[in-house]
């Protein structure tokens, strides 16, 4: 039995196991499948099924492909992404009443201004460029 353990230590060792996006995904996963599992006694089309199962492997392959890679830096890149775009609908929500959220028009980077009416000037921390905006 120690071989087989030393095998398996081995084998799993600089891979990247799991992450926020991976729960989201494997919560995803049953989702689907409780969703195919109602949808199941509601319809009996065929290709229900077959989008549902097309669906569920996918991601299970997906979440399995992602698990088990061994590039680090690109998987822990894509996990940022994932949840800056949470963490920013998040703030979006917070700042509702006192900020708004606007995208320079050169860089593309958001920016949070104060709210208040009117158009304004603003310059970009990230390229300093000026644009105009509606608070």
């Amino acid at each position: 039995m120690g071989k087989f353990k030393q095998g398996m230590y081995r084998f799993f060792a600089g891979r990247y196991g799991t992450d926020t996006l991976g729960k989201v995904t494997l919560w995803a996963l049953l989702g689907l499948l409780v969703v195919d599992l109602v949808l199941g006694f509601v319809t009996d089309s065929p290709w229900v099924d077959l989008i549902f199962a097309l669906l569920t492997w996918g991601l299970l392959i997906w979440m399995y492909f992602r698990m088990m890679s061994r590039n680090i830096a690109k998987r822990r890149r894509e996990n940022e992404v994932f949840c800056g775009f949470f963490k920013l609908i998040r703030n979006r929500f917070r700042d509702r009443k006192t900020h708004v959220y606007r995208k320079c028009k050169h860089c593309k980077a958001v920016l949070r201004l104060p709210k208040a009416k009117g158009k304004h000037t603003v310059r970009c921390p990230r390229c300093q460029k000026l644009f105009e905006t509606r608070g």
